[in-house]
Parts: structure tokens; sequence; C-alpha cells
């Protein structure tokens, strides 16, 4: 029974950059995948960036090395830093958790709106 609170999110121009953070409770395990995803309006649900001990990361297409996510193991947290936003990257950016027997665990979203 994992829960995930996310933070961060926000206003910014373009070329601005934003940290978002995801702290869970519960029963976690190193080796899942952990990390963020995100939904802008009319469209799916896309990977952003995962990590995890044995996988590594794994980043979105788009990121092209704007992004930056860091999992501290201990406190179970994770965290984005995303720079050079630009209005593309406007949406609401969910906190992932994928447990063993694919079972995945979201938080409620944190929105990021980048401005022109």
């Amino acid at each position: 029974q994992v829960q995930l609170v996310e933070s961060g999110g926000g206003l910014v121009q373009a070329g601005g950059s934003l940290r978002l953070s995801c702290i869970a409770s519960g029963r976690m395990f190193d080796f899942r995948p952990m990390g963020w995803y995100r939904q802008a309006p009319g469209k799916q649900r896309e990977l952003v960036a995962t990590v995890s001990t044995i996988d590594g990361t794994k980043y979105g297409d788009f990121v092209r090395g704007r992004f930056a996510i860091s999992r501290d193991y201990d406190k179970k947290t994770v965290s984005l830093q995303m720079n050079s936003l630009t209005p593309d990257d406007t949406a609401v950016y969910y906190c992932n958790y994928q447990q063993p027997v694919d079972v995945d665990y979201w938080g409620q979203g944190t929105q990021v709106t980048v401005s022109s």
C-alpha cells in the first residue's frame, strides 16, 4: 500500500526551471522503478523519467538532456530537476512507483505550466 505525494509544480516562463519532488510511504523496493510521467490535455500519459537500482535511469525522448532525476532510497523520495522549460512541457506531472507483480501506484499530480 504505497502512497505518493508530489510537490513543486507551478508557473514559470520559457527557459526557466522547476524542481519536482515526490514523497512515498509504504513498502518500497529499490530495484523497482520510481519516477515521473506527465499528461497534457488531449494527449496520453507519457514517460518523463524513472530510476531503479538495477535498471538505472530512463528518460523520455523529449527530455534531450534538460531534465535530471534523482532518487533517495532511504527517504523514499524522488526528485525531477527540469531546466530549459518550454510551453510544450506544460502538463500535469505524476509520480509513479511500479511494484512487483506489475502493480502501479500514482500520485495525484502536480501542475506545471510554462508560459511563452
